[in-house]
């Protein structure tokens, strides 16, 4: 979590931090000082945005508020001599933060310690794009809607040592890539290293989810997928056993995630078992009832999205409703399907390699569920068909386990890998949410990709996460 101090006394100011708003992110703590007049924004999220009414070029006022840590501050004020005066102020005080700062005069130098924003240079590039036959920088190219995009891939990033052929590219794609200063045009066998850039081609929008997804880092989940738990009840569906031990080891999750947790029980019924549920409200886990006799796909659509759901806990008999696995699939949020097993003092993480490639899209998360709960990881190779790909994907847990310093164990399985775990006694499946779980049950009979298979390991907890964008 990144502290960030943005200074503005004017619309410009106003209007950029508009945009912030609008851009959902937990990753930063903004601290907004609107020196010339109290604006109020709509609709911020109060735990993100924290705005103060001040004069920044008093020292005393702005030495109070930067007795926090901040790691960079935005100066984007309108007049040049308060400019000047609050910079110093805050080199005074933090004299090794980065500052960016807006230039409305095109009077400052180039400054290895400021950042100088240029406006006339900033419009003058994009009136540039409206000249008929003049070539553009790569900045221009384009609608300039946000279609090209360039990344720095950071160590510790989901996509470090991934195959570039392992990475489903639907609606965007991997234009080229930069390491050390040197062009190198992307292929299937090609392996991203950390600090390589990457140029992005695709739709606005999934390129700033895969921009979430290429800078997220291990101990973040559910991020990048959301922010909040949501466990699913449907009491007209599930034993009231179910129900309480649901609730019980949901709180657990909770506890260990320190994530929001909203409960959502449908179906109310039985008095006595609500007041049990409502029993677990409290900080951080919130319970919401509906009455009603009903199963609408679009009102729980609709709460993953308005709440930011970014784990959904459910039961496996729900889970086992095809109608259930495939709203869910829409939904393209990871689902936890708890099993009628102890989750509180599960100690194994487990993942199986398939025949395609997909177990490369989650291997950050598993790694960082495994990391926040404490669990051991094995990799489980049963011999797949595909020995080059099988061994590519070792490689790369192996080199993801050396940078989030999470050993697993390679396990070599010659026989059934599903007659092989029934003999563990509890464990954690990990697993990518495909089409493959939808297809139709009398294949299964013929199968053998874990995938397609899953539902013979039903006993146990399953974790499975969505490998689309």
């Amino acid at each position: 979590m990144k502290n960030i101090l943005i200074v503005n006394d004017g619309s410009i100011g106003h209007h950029f931090i508009d945009r912030i708003i609008g851009i959902h992110t937990t990753d930063n703590i903004y601290y907004v000082v609107n020196a010339k007049s109290d604006h109020q924004y709509d609709s911020y999220n109060q735990t993100r945005f924290k705005f103060f009414h001040f004069d920044p070029t008093s020292y005393y006022k702005i030495s109070s508020l930067l007795k926090t840590d901040f790691t960079q501050a935005i100066v984007a004020m309108e007049d040049q001599e308060e400019v000047l005066q609050t910079i110093k102020n805050i080199r005074l005080l933090k004299p090794n933060i980065r500052i960016i700062a807006l230039d409305l005069w095109n009077s400052q130098s180039p400054d290895d310690e400021i950042e100088w924003i240029n406006m006339r240079q900033v419009l003058a590039l994009n009136l540039i794009d409206h000249l008929p036959n003049i070539p553009v920088l790569a900045q221009n190219i384009g609608l300039g809607n946000g279609e090209i995009m360039e990344v720095l891939v950071p160590f510790g990033s989901s996509f470090v040592y991934r195959h570039i052929g392992a990475i489903e590219q639907n609606n965007w794609k991997i234009a080229a890539m930069y390491r050390n200063r040197q062009l190198i045009i992307p292929t299937n066998q090609k392996m991203i290293q950390p600090n390589d850039v990457l140029v992005l081609i695709g739709e606005p929008n999934v390129l700033k989810s895969v921009y979430r997804a290429i800078k997220r880092e291990l101990g973040q989940f559910p991020a990048p997928f959301g922010s909040k738990l949501y466990l699913y009840i449907d009491m007209a569906y599930e034993t009231h056993e179910t129900i309480l031990e649901l609730v019980r080891r949901s709180v657990y999750i909770q506890k260990k995630l320190q994530k929001p947790l909203l409960i959502k029980v449908l179906n109310a019924g039985d008095i006595d078992y609500l007041q049990q549920i409502k029993s677990y409200r409290q900080e951080g886990i919130d319970i919401d009832i509906v009455f009603e006799r009903i199963f609408s796909e679009d009102m729980i659509l609709n709460d993953i999205k308005k709440h930011h759901v970014g784990l959904f806990l459910v039961s496996g008999k729900m889970f086992g409703r095809a109608d259930v696995r495939k709203m869910l699939y829409t939904g393209k949020v990871p689902v936890l399907k708890l099993a009628n097993r102890s989750f509180s003092t599960l100690k194994q993480s487990l993942v199986i390699l398939g025949d395609d490639n997909h177990v490369e899209h989650i291997s950050t998360t598993v790694f960082d569920v495994a990391s926040q709960f404490g669990f051991d990881l094995e990799l489980i190779d049963y011999g797949a068909e595909d020995k080059e790909h099988s061994s590519q994907t070792i490689e790369h847990f192996n080199n993801l386990s050396t940078i989030f310093s999470k050993s697993i164990q390679v396990i070599k399985a010659d026989e059934n890998p599903i007659l092989y775990l029934r003999s563990y006694n509890n464990f954690l499946q990990c697993l990518p949410f495909t089409k493959k779980m939808f297809g139709n049950p009398f294949r299964r009979l013929f199968a053998t990709d874990p995938e397609t298979l899953y539902a013979k390991l039903d006993d146990y907890h399953q974790l499975f996460i969505p490998t689309q964008l």
